[in-house]
């Protein structure tokens, strides 16, 4: 059974860094709009060459969503360790330092592709099963106060960010 309280976190919900992805969340129901995205960014990736970067020193799409696919882990995981009332801070994460380790690039992007919709589709089950109360919980993730509705559009909105510049800057006409 879904509750998810309807309409965008207010600031106070997430960390000022993560204004610029909540924002670009436009749907209020958060789970219709994880699985739209999922649904869009699978289509797009068809479309694309995971071995491609638009000029040097840019991430491949590859590590483009292999990059978001490790967003959706960490702040899935804290979605749930909020969600579940965890008080103690939620660490934060370097993505460059995470990259450096990945090896996406000996990966195939259909393989990517795969464990993103896996991750995808577990972060919509979470959601999807928190009772009412647990959406407007308080924690500490990455030195800001959190709620784990403010953690789910950041999630959503994360992705969004770089489904657009996949969109604009790697599609290979």
């Amino acid at each position: 059974m879904e509750h998810p309280i309807p309409g965008q976190p207010a600031d106070s919900e997430f960390a000022p860094w993560a204004k610029k992805y909540v924002h670009l969340v436009e749907d209020p129901d958060i789970v219709h709009a994880l699985s739209t995205q999922r649904d869009h960014l699978i289509a797009l990736l068809a479309r694309l060459d995971g071995s491609y970067r638009y000029e040097p020193g840019k991430w491949t799409v590859n590590e483009v969503l292999g990059h978001v696919t490790d967003a959706e882990r960490i702040f899935g995981y804290r979605v749930l360790c909020v969600a579940r009332g965890e008080q103690g801070p939620l660490p934060p994460f370097e993505q460059d330092d995470y990259m450096a380790n990945a090896g996406f690039g000996s990966r195939s992007l259909s393989d990517i592709a795969a464990e993103f919709e896996s991750v995808r589709d577990s972060s919509i089950r979470l959601l999807r099963g928190l009772p009412a109360e647990a959406w407007m919980r308080r924690g500490t993730s990455a030195g800001a106060s959190v709620t784990t509705r403010g953690l789910a559009y950041v999630l959503a909105g994360h992705e969004k960010h770089h489904t657009c510049i996949l969109r604009e800057k790697y599609v290979i006409a």
